[in-house]
């Protein structure tokens, strides 16, 4: 199939940062300002945190592609705004649904052009890097790259499963006001690989791959909190979840394995949900982003006495996400019942201000955590004939379940095991368009019957280029 012209980056958007108060700048971006950023490996560092930046927004991976927009679609809540209502059926030509899309699409190909823009230049300033930092950030990069895509891919390209063929979004790799071609499904997924590959090789020099030990002495810490950055078993892992989506179970299942048995990744214990230590169950973290406003996000969206802004389960529905099965770690220490006429009501406590001082635990909201590379490797086993029930167990010892000794219907668990761990967390409207589910749990609504689970292209998209249909 012939594909049309597509998306113009724009320079008046698209610009890495200067300044540690404002990521995004109101100027055009100029040759000089590159010359100056990209002249020390001071400037690559600033540059680099800003495309870490730029995903930390309302309208991306804070909320809508965490427990808003996305969670709606999925269907994760009984109670969220009103705004949400298009949402609720799939309706994507509303105000409010189309506003959210069109800053998803904006700013993730913000995001992309800020890592082009490092990566246009890197390899040509290789002299003022110190150690292993021109390998860690040109592969920090690359990964950043690859995880945007995919996700953009996820959003508005059709599910693999019902044809790679399908048009799908432009995989763009230049940071200059060029268009780029829309690529089919299977086209993307092959790119994002092929920069999952070159990003997993220049992030063997990562210290968390070599075991290299790092202190505030060397290059001033640079290299600390490497959960923080999409680091070499981070990238790993979205190798694991793009073979995946692709179908390719072997090699979904061979970086998975890899990722678990690095062993850096142990579980969150029970004693610091009981004493309230860490919520997020930060040591599970493979990459994690530093969310500053955390406690007003928990504050506003999760507010036991209720209000216009909050999302909320019933008691209910907690009981029936995790099977009655009460005696679940997230069960018991991850919920706060309302307050007063919201009693009956339930609130995620994942994204509240942990009651210690250790800095490792506040102000992390996952990106992507071990419990999925297991459940990967499970899935992956299932397809392939293999040994899959210590996979699917490891998650619920975890978490305090009794491990299953058999399983009837392996899809029905997979994706109730999904449920009881990922709510809030962006990843079950995913899973449910991976597997192209025609009936997902709380609503009557056949998402591929209306094509739910495909973001049409935004407005400002069509206007400047002639798109095939995504949809």
């Amino acid at each position: 199939m012939h594909m049309k012209h597509t998306i113009y980056i724009a320079l008046l958007l698209a610009f890495p940062v200067v300044s540690c108060t404002g990521w995004l700048d109101v100027e055009p971006r100029s040759q000089v300002k590159d010359e100056e950023l990209f002249s020390t490996e001071a400037g690559f560092k600033e540059a680099l945190a800003g495309v870490y930046a730029l995903l930390v927004t309302d309208a991306l991976y804070v909320k809508e592609l965490r427990f808003g927009m996305v969670g709606v679609l999925a269907h994760e809540w009984d109670y969220q705004n009103t705004s949400y209502e298009d949402e609720t059926t799939y309706n994507y030509e509303g105000t409010n649904p189309t506003n959210r899309i069109e800053n998803i699409w904006q700013g993730l190909y913000n995001a992309v052009a800020n890592a082009n823009a490092i990566l246009e230049v890197i390899d040509d300033k290789k002299n003022v890097f110190s150690g292993a930092n021109h390998a860690i950030i040109k592969g920090e990069a690359l990964a950043l790259r690859a995880f945007i895509h995919l996700d953009l891919l996820r959003c508005f390209g059709a599910s693999p499963g019902t044809g790679v063929d399908r048009p799908a979004i432009p995989y763009v790799t230049r940071y200059a006001p060029l268009q780029s071609p829309q690529l089919t499904v299977g086209e993307v997924i092959d790119r994002v690989l092929v920069d999952l590959d070159s990003a997993t090789f220049y992030l063997e020099a990562d210290p968390l791959y070599t075991g290299e030990e790092i202190t505030e002495l060397v290059d001033n810490g640079y290299l600390l909190n490497r959960q923080l950055h999409l680091n070499y078993y981070a990238a790993r892992a979205l190798q694991a979840r793009a073979y995946l989506y692709k179908g390719e179970y072997t090699l979904a299942a061979a970086h998975a394995r890899e990722v678990i048995l690095s062993g850096r990744f142990p579980w969150a214990s029970r004693q610091d949900l009981i004493d309230g230590v860490d919520y997020t169950g930060a040591t599970e973290h493979l990459w994690a982003i530093d969310v500053n406003n955390l406690q007003t996000i928990a504050e506003t969206y999760f507010q036991t006495t209720g209000g216009s802004n909050v999302f909320s389960i019933t008691r209910t529905s907690l009981l029936n996400y995790h099977e009655s099965i009460t005696d679940d770690y997230r069960y018991l220490y991850l919920y706060t019942a309302g307050t007063g006429a919201n009693s009956e009501s339930r609130y995620i406590a994942k994204y509240n201000v942990p009651s210690g001082d250790d800095a490792y635990y506040t102000n992390k909201m996952v990106m992507i955590k071990i419990a999925e590379m297991h459940f990967i490797l499970a899935e992956a086993l299932h397809h392939d004939g293999g040994d899959y029930l210590p996979s699917l167990n490891a998650t619920r010892e975890a978490r305090g379940v009794t491990p299953l000794a058999t399983v009837d219907d392996f899809d029905a668990t997979l994706v109730a095991e999904y449920r009881k761990e990922f709510i809030g967390e962006g990843q079950l409207f995913f899973l449910y368009k991976r597997r192209n589910m025609e009936n997902i749990p709380n609503t009557d609504v056949n998402p591929v019957e209306v094509k739910g689970y495909i973001f049409p292209l935004p407005d400002s998209e069509r206007e400047a280029a002639d798109r095939n249909d995504n949809r």
